[in-house]
């Protein structure tokens, strides 16, 4: 089935989704808040340029806007690859323009779904809409111009929760059609911002490389920065978000990051030897900027702090969390509070266990 198909955004990730979805024949519009980028692409067509092993291939988009209400106007799936740090400004302007139906997919999503949803019900529409988020972006993808993309791999399980958890049978059914094979359930909203890849895997790699992050013009964390000992330090800081994912009564699988890395054994999101096909890429030797790459502002400084967050609810130590939580904010220069993102933040604050249970599932 041909999907009609907003994508939001204009970095990596929402040109990946834009061009992929594309080529899949979906019906996909791309909005994003640049006007003179928006003016340039119309301009060279609309089209964008996939890279991947098969080769180059154009997708046409069937809009190109700066207009949100045009972008989601009778539109089946929303897809916000965007960062989570600019969710805030997106659920603002999303809220009014919901149509009844419709399905907002956050990939990954940081408890976006549930901060979406809440600026949705602020506006006082009743428009019945579900939202989605997994654990990684679909595609590991870079940019390699203004309308090119290249795509190093796809995800082939997506671990997806679901808000309200009432309204799963129809988020997944329209999703699983943008994502064939590739979507797994994984119960509400929480659940699925607590298999957010992104805050374990970013945190070691950029605290743990800083010094040849801060010396060297360009560095690769995910080839030379990835050591054993970060290694070691990751899976200990994926045990905290296991711990946390089981205390809250949440199933197996969890998809612990060391199955990233595993040459045998069960496949994790991206699939077998992803990392591998990531490294030689040569994408992802880049100049990260400590302070202000959204490897520190989203994974680490909204990540991190959602887990410890979610931690704190169930009882669970998260030492690990807290200490990289606690060095990201002294390289920013801010309060060690963390205070980037908690339940409260994304909707659910002044409630128990109880209460956050009947909001994930029956909604606002």
């Amino acid at each position: 089935m041909t999907l009609r198909i907003a994508v939001l955004g204009g970095g990596n990730g929402s040109f990946a989704a834009a061009g992929d979805m594309a080529l899949n024949g979906h019906e996909v519009r791309l909005w994003r808040r640049d006007a003179e980028a928006v003016a340039a692409h119309k301009a060279g067509g609309g089209t964008i340029a996939v890279k991947d092993a098969k080769g180059t291939h154009e997708a046409r988009l069937a809009l190109v806007t700066t207009d949100i209400a045009e972008a989601v106007r009778g539109a089946d799936l929303i897809l916000c690859p965007a960062p989570a740090t600019a969710q805030v400004d997106i659920a603002r302007l999303l809220a009014p323009v919901l149509e009844d139906g419709q399905v907002v997919f956050l990939p990954p999503g940081t408890l976006g779904t549930v901060l979406m949803a809440r600026a949705l019900h602020e506006t006082g529409r009743k428009p019945r809409v579900a939202f989605a988020e997994t654990g990684t972006l679909p595609w590991l993808a870079r940019k390699h111009g203004p309308h090119q993309v290249a795509i190093t791999t796809r995800a082939t399980r997506l671990p997806t929760g679901v808000f309200p958890l009432d309204a799963a049978d129809h988020a997944l059914a329209v999703i699983a059609q943008a994502f064939p094979g590739a979507i797994e359930p994984c119960g509400d909203a929480l659940s699925g911002a607590l298999m957010n890849a992104g805050a374990i895997i970013h945190p070691p790699l950029i605290i743990m490389n800083a010094g040849p992050l801060e010396h060297f013009e360009k560095w690769d964390i995910h080839n030379e920065g990835t050591v054993p000992a970060i290694r070691r330090t990751t899976d200990a800081l994926d045990a905290e978000r296991i711990a946390v994912r089981e205390a809250l009564g949440y199933d197996a699988p969890h998809f612990p990051l060391a199955h990233h890395y595993a040459k045998e054994g069960e496949e994790w999101m991206y699939g077998r030897a992803s990392h591998d096909r990531l490294t030689e890429s040569g994408d992802w030797r880049e100049k990260i900027m400590l302070t202000k790459h959204r490897y520190m502002m989203e994974d680490l400084r909204l990540g991190l702090s959602l887990i410890i967050s979610a931690a704190e609810l169930a009882g669970v130590p998260t030492p690990l969390a807290r200490a990289f939580s606690s060095i990201g904010a002294a390289i920013r220069g801010d309060a060690p509070d963390h205070s980037g993102r908690t339940l409260a933040d994304a909707g659910l604050g002044g409630l128990d266990r109880a209460g956050i249970d009947r909001v994930l599932k029956h909604g606002f």
